[in-house]
């Protein structure tokens, strides 16, 4: 490791902890981060899992937050080589008998698509997509007096329910199943709170920006954070981990781009023992099991609007996807599971050889779970796309543990960093007036453990990033 001393030391190089390096770089800080992988990037990481030729993401893979976040509006993004590309539609949901739910860029055109549930769709989004800049300002921070209060009470009143509720205000199918397919992107209960919230965020996004994916892969946004950070500066170390603080150089301030496991074993003998015993409480989620294909063809789906969509939810109407949600709640495989799909290479040709495709996707299962659940989630699949599996040419799986043994931040395959329900959304890691901090003034949180929680945003770091600035000026 550098025997230099910087200002301040990162540990982690996901987007969070690039974004808190790049917010202290920015402001006159020296800046290293510290990486215990080969490449940078979190879970924003790219590779040809399956065949040559097929570029598969890791981990995150369609960023609606990319665009609406505050520090990535900031950033140069184009000139970084992170190019986004839109899907026609940004999401939809198959039903059985050939049909389904489309949400596109347009309200109206999505009102369309469902019935007699349309105006009241209408009246739920369109004042929340007028005011995403406000709405985006309060969100996507840690709790505190909003600045634009009649905005964000407008969306709390709503967002403060479950999905369940929210779904409630529905009669049809199609506008319930696209409320179920987003809420449960929350990894919860979908009659838990705030899943409603969850489902309602993602919804107005894909109307205000899209649901666009990244060309190239996911792992451009982490070689565009690293080359812009290091055009300000700051450097990015990779191959080094670290298993204890005594081994970092001095520096002002520690950021950890870490969960509160990992941030125990490293410095837990600098931090007092009340806050330790708050931080082995933090509790974290259930895990993914996910597969990467490669394809001849793009999927087959019966419903000609679903083969448009960048994003499917699986899983069949509100109740099937909520039973399947609650099942998984309580330590359970469910047998027809919630699948979340990405269909980039139809926005991206670039991502697999010229007239092949690439699908990614995951289901919902216990934490630390070994189970393969690759016949079970292509059932899934072939129910509403029927030939499927003849035109897989290769896939690769991993398991909620595999996901662990990948990147420990990922306790029990748990990508979300901590379960992220009404409680512990706003307190996390621990109850404390600036979550960012610790009882310790050199070391900080800038995870996804922190508030807004999981997501590429950068969000969490750069919100720890100005807690640093804010104690050490």
């Amino acid at each position: 490791m550098s025997a230099s001393a910087p200002d301040a030391i990162v540990v982690g190089a996901g987007p969070n902890g690039l974004a808190a390096a790049i917010e202290l770089a920015s402001s006159g800080r020296s800046v290293v981060v510290y990486e215990a992988a080969e490449s940078i990037g979190g879970g924003t990481r790219t590779a040809e899992l399956t065949l040559p030729g097929f570029h598969h993401d890791v981990c995150s893979a369609v960023h609606p937050l990319v665009l609406a976040s505050p520090f990535f509006s900031r950033l140069p993004l184009a000139d970084l080589g992170i190019k986004l590309c839109h899907p026609d539609v940004p999401f939809a949901h198959p039903l059985d008998a050939g049909g389904g739910a489309a949400v596109y860029r347009s309200i109206e055109e999505t009102a369309a698509g469902l019935g007699a549930d349309g105006p009241s769709y209408i009246r739920l989004m369109r004042p929340l997509v007028e005011h995403l800049e406000e709405l985006m300002d309060g969100v996507l921070g840690p709790l505190a007096i909003p600045r634009h209060p009649l905005v964000m009470a407008r969306f709390g009143w709503n967002a403060i329910r479950s999905a369940k509720g929210l779904a409630a205000r529905f009669k049809g199918a199609e506008a319930r199943a696209i409320v179920a397919g987003a809420g449960a992107h929350s990894m919860l209960p979908l009659d838990r709170r705030p899943t409603g919230g969850v489902s309602l965020l993602l919804t107005l996004l894909a109307h205000a920006v899209g649901w666009p994916v990244v060309r190239g892969g996911s792992q451009r946004i982490a070689e565009g954070m690293v080359a812009h950070l290091r055009s300000l500066g700051g450097e990015v170390v990779t191959n080094s981990p670290v298993s204890s603080l005594s081994e970092l150089p001095k520096s002002r301030a520690v950021l950890f781009d870490l969960t509160p496991r990992q941030v125990l074993r490293i410095a837990g003998s600098y931090l007092p023992d009340r806050y330790k015993r708050s931080l082995s409480r933090y509790r974290y989620g259930p895990g993914i099991f996910k597969v990467d294909w490669a394809l001849i063809e793009p999927v087959p789906w019966s419903s000609d609007v679903i083969r448009s969509a960048g994003t499917v939810h699986v899983g069949g109407t509100f109740e099937e996807i909520a039973r399947a949600e609650a099942r998984m709640s309580r330590g359970e495989h469910a047998e027809r599971p919630y699948v979340l799909l990405a269909q980039q290479s139809l926005a991206d040709p670039s991502r697999a050889p010229e007239g092949k495709h690439t699908l990614w996707g995951y289901c919902h299962v216990p934490s630390g779970s070994t189970r393969d659940m690759t016949e079970t989630v292509e059932a899934q699949i072939e129910r509403f796309a029927p030939g499927f599996r003849d035109i897989v040419l290769e896939r690769a799986v991993r398991t909620a543990q595999d996901y662990e043994n990948y990147n420990p931040n990922y306790v029990g395959g748990d990508i979300n960093g901590g379960v992220q329900d009404l409680r512990q959304h706003f307190l996390r890691p621990v109850a404390r007036l600036s979550p960012y901090t610790t009882p310790n003034k050199r070391l900080f949180f800038c995870s996804s453990a922190t508030p807004p929680g999981g997501g590429v945003h950068g969000m969490s770091g750069y919100h720890a990033a100005r807690a640093v600035l804010k104690r050490q000026k």
